[in-house]
């Protein structure tokens, strides 16, 4: 299950995603963030993934398309801080995971 929740403030849009970004919940977040940003092309473009439980490839696919289309992602934990990571091509030391 995975759910989405549209924050629109002044200036920019976040999508918050709480669960699994993984099978077909990639294509519904897909389709939402598609369809809000079509509305409101003007606007900075966020993508919550705190709440992330588990991603698959598309789920990682899709967040690179975002990304490479100027959204910013906001990951914590160790999971998703090194899914980011991987995606934007920029090292982060700080994982906050034990070796």
């Amino acid at each position: 299950m995975l759910r989405i929740t549209v924050h629109d403030d002044p200036g920019s849009l976040t999508f918050q995603l709480e669960g699994k970004l993984a099978g077909p919940f990639v294509r519904e977040a897909e389709d939402c963030w598609r369809r809000t940003t079509d509305a409101q092309p003007q606007k900075a473009i966020l993508f919550d993934l705190a709440a992330v439980t588990t991603i698959d490839a598309a789920g990682k696919a899709l967040l690179a398309t975002a990304h490479a289309q100027g959204a910013k992602l906001l990951a914590s934990g160790c999971l998703m801080r090194a899914v980011v990571a991987e995606i934007t091509d920029s090292p982060d030391s700080d994982y906050g995971c034990r070796k």
